[in-house]
């Protein structure tokens, strides 16, 4: 199919749309999502088309629309809308003649442009529009838009802008339509409040023209406008400037909740920025997306230069969907750019985004993993209404202390065109160790002893003891086993002893084990808290009585690790044609899940993924013959999938099938394909793209607690440059094809680490 994407080696800070198609508007409304961790919004055009999806988010302000849907991140009341009347023809590019159509965002500062010239019935004007979230100050978006008149003749104009609640969550209404005021003259406001969760909302907005006008506010359900008619003169030109902000009644960084100190706190920041104009405040926030730039830079010298702009793309979106001012928010698995997974956590933060957070920015991951701290009373929660005792964390989770919010039906059945139950929330139970892995790998890493006594032990125990209720005794095999799960591969439902569930468990409560003796031998008082707390002296006793029990499953004659108890018995099936489709789900146009519940089809990197994570207990030949067999009858329909087998893959001396995947995986969002982001960008994904790269290509890798580094660049890469933290320390590594550089800070501690099975000490200058 035909794309509008477009990238020059030139720009390498900037992802570009040529040409216009109202058949394509999601692609770059997800991908050109602006946002700074606080608030996010798609990059919808200014004028409205039927096929748009128009959404801005503040993260945390999750509510249920009613009492049979769950929680979601509600769609806020739209700001960045403009109607344009000019000559009584509205601006629609779907008519007269588009030109010179180019949308840019650039990555280094987070400004979005679009700039065309359109012609329509005797007009030919030139459009130049300019918007950005402030990642200075959180509450505040901008936008502003430059029309010239391209023909002597003047124009009338007719601008129609303001606030519109009249947007849902397709076609759920998360808001009242709240009270709206005119504030000093010029500020129109609106204070819509959640249903549910009764949270409210302050959004202010104001307008700048630079020629006369008339002008009259217009209010309507749901909707707070400002009318403004003027007329532009003959190769004459026009700016107008819209700024807003947005508060709600659960911001940290307000001193009251009331509604009334709400508004003056939003009318009060407008006011304070009045001498500041349009490219001051975007300097001021390019200069803190600066901070996140100059924080261990990477550089890829690549025959691809799409190489270099995929890990800037992945970090700058990292980045405007991290919640860094609130630790009881988390980032959802579509960021703050769709409505896609309505806004939950799941296991691709621990998994697939905090390690980039935990190498680069550690006070970020642990804001992350504070998010999981305050969710235990949810887990808890969730583990009781299964019969199980400790920390059951919520596939999908919101709030912190919901609990479990994942939706119970999904997608129509191919076969039956009945609703297909969700079953993740119910059975998908590795999110509890793949929440323990990332706690162990940030205090490994970090050496965080605060976190460590005041949260992360307290988690990696309770998640063993729900492990050690969760075990089911089998009678005639003498094992305690784990049946009725899903693995990572969701097309396989009620399986029994999934081999990724059983081991992380098994790690879970082994080092859970390992802990409780430390503790109780080097830390008394605390031991006696979490004592209180945990009943360690029971939960030791329960681990010690099943842990050597639990049934691992081990490797067959032909050196496979069964993903499950019946997974090598079902049927094989070709899977080339789905595999090389555009999209995913192509097999669910073909088949529903029950019958690929009998197949060897896997949607992700099962096995393969606990290879990686636990990658000491497999010899690489183990892995090899894994690979080859598990691989080919894996479908990747999950963006999750690809940088586990291009990590792997590498690992495995494939170096030209690792970059294949890598490929893959940088298209998923950057790639020609234009449906592939609809829903909104593949956080998870992006965070794969730095583990390729850094944990991949870089070599970077914790083994058992211990550091390693050995790189292994891809043939069509010259040589890498990043960096990481490490204990504490902030390392820079150089990678070519000849040799390996580290430097560090001479003043600091010593790092040690292996490389090809030797162990070197780091001071500040090492080549190898």
């Amino acid at each position: 199919m035909s794309t509008l994407m477009n990238y020059s080696k030139d720009k390498l800070w900037q992802i570009e749309q040529n040409g216009f198609d109202q058949a394509y508007l999601g692609k770059t409304e997800a991908i050109m999502a602006l946002g700074n961790g606080y608030l996010g919004a798609r990059s919808a055009e200014e004028e409205a088309y039927i096929s748009e999806t128009r959404d801005t988010f503040v993260a945390g302000t999750f509510n249920a629309f009613d009492e049979n849907e769950v929680t979601e991140l509600p769609n806020v009341p739209d700001m960045w809308a403009m109607t344009f009347v000019f000559n009584d023809k509205p601006l629609n590019l779907t008519f007269g003649q588009v030109s010179a159509y180019k949308k840019r965002l650039n990555l280094k500062n987070g400004e979005l442009t679009r700039d065309f010239i359109w012609e329509y019935d005797g007009l030919k004007l030139k459009f130049s529009f300019r918007r950005f979230v402030s990642k200075k100050r959180l509450h505040l978006l901008m936008s502003k838009v430059a029309i010239e008149n391209l023909t002597s003749n003047p124009v009338t104009v007719a601008l129609k802008s303001g606030i519109n609640g009249q947007v849902s969550n397709e076609g759920s209404q998360h808001f009242t339509d709240g009270e709206k005021g005119l504030m000093a003259g010029k500020f129109i406001q609106m204070m819509p409040m959640t249903t549910g969760s009764k949270i409210q909302f302050v959004q202010t907005v104001e307008h700048r023209l630079s020629v006369e006008n008339s002008q009259r506010p217009e209010t309507g359900r749901r909707a707070f406008f400002m009318n403004y008619d003027f007329e532009l003169a003959g190769n004459g030109k026009v700016e107008i400037e819209k700024r807003g902000n947005i508060y709600t009644s659960i911001d940290k960084d307000v001193d009251s909740h009331e509604l009334k100190k709400l508004r003056a706190v939003a009318v009060d920041e407008l006011q304070a920025i009045q001498t500041l104009t349009f490219d001051q405040l975007l300097l001021e926030s390019g200069e803190e997306w600066d901070k996140v730039w100059r924080k261990h830079p990477i550089k890829i010298t690549s025959e691809d230069f799409r190489d270099q702009i995929a890990i800037r793309f992945a970090q700058y979106h990292l980045h405007s969907i991290m919640p860094a001012h609130d630790d009881r928010m988390n980032i959802g698995a579509k960021g703050l750019s769709g409505e896609g997974y309505k806004g939950h956590t799941f296991w691709d933060t621990e998994v697939f985004m905090l390690p980039y957070f935990t190498f680069t920015h550690p006070e970020l991951a642990k804001s992350l993993l504070t998010y999981r701290y305050r969710g235990l009373d949810g887990a808890h929660k969730k583990a009781a209404s299964n019969g199980y005792s400790g920390a059951q964390y919520p596939w999908e989770a919101a709030w912190p202390t919901d609990g479990e919010v994942c939706p119970v039906w999904g997608a129509a059945d191919i076969v039956t065109g009945q609703a297909i139950k969700i079953w993740s929330g119910f059975i998908e139970q590795h999110i509890t160790s793949d929440v323990a892995f990332g706690v162990k790998q940030y205090l490994d890493v970090t050496g965080d002893k605060t976190f460590e006594i005041e949260k992360g032990y307290e988690i990696l125990l309770d998640t063993a003891k729900f492990w050690t209720s969760r075990l089911e005794w089998n009678a005639e095999t003498g094992l305690y086993e784990i049946c009725d799960v899903m693995g990572p591969d969701e097309y396989k439902e009620h399986i029994n002893n999934n081999s990724y569930t059983n081991y992380t468990a098994h790690w879970n409560m082994t080092y859970a084990l390992q802990l409780m003796e430390e503790l109780k031998t080097n830390s008394p008082e605390l031991y006696a808290i979490l004592d209180k707390k945990l009943d360690l002296s029971a939960l030791t006793e329960a681990i010690l009585a099943k842990v050597d029990k639990i049934l691992l499953p081990k490797a067959t004659e032909a050196g496979i690790i069964p993903q499950d108890d019946s997974y090598l018995t079902k049927t094989t099936v070709d899977l080339q044609k789905f595999k090389s489709a555009d999209g995913v789900d192509g097999l669910f146009h073909v088949y529903n899940l029950e019958q690929i519940n009998q197949m060897q089809i896997t949607k992700q990197a099962d096995v393969l993924l606990l290879m990686l994570l636990f990658e000491g207990l497999f010899d690489e030949a183990l892995k090899l013959k894994n690979f080859d067999y598990y691989e080919p009858k894996t479908t990747h329909d999950s963006s999750l999938s690809l940088s586990t087998h291009a990590i792997l893959s590498a690992d495995l001396g494939k170096l030209e099938k690792s970059y294949d995947f890598f490929n893959q995986a940088k298209n998923i969002d950057m790639g020609e394909y234009m449906k592939s982001s609809d829903a909104g960008i593949h956080a998870a994904s992006l965070g794969g793209i730095w583990q390729m790269t850094v944990l991949g290509y870089g070599g970077v890798r914790m083994v058992d607690g211990k550091l390693r580094i050995e790189p292994h660049l891809p043939n069509e890469w010259q040589a890498l440059d990043y960096g990481f933290d490490y204990q504490g320390e902030s390392i820079s590594v150089s990678v070519d094809k000849e040799k390996m550089t580290l430097t560090k800070a001479d003043d600091g501690n010593p790092i040690r680490f292996s490389y090809h099975q030797h162990e070197y000490t780091l001071q500040n200058t090492l080549t190898l």
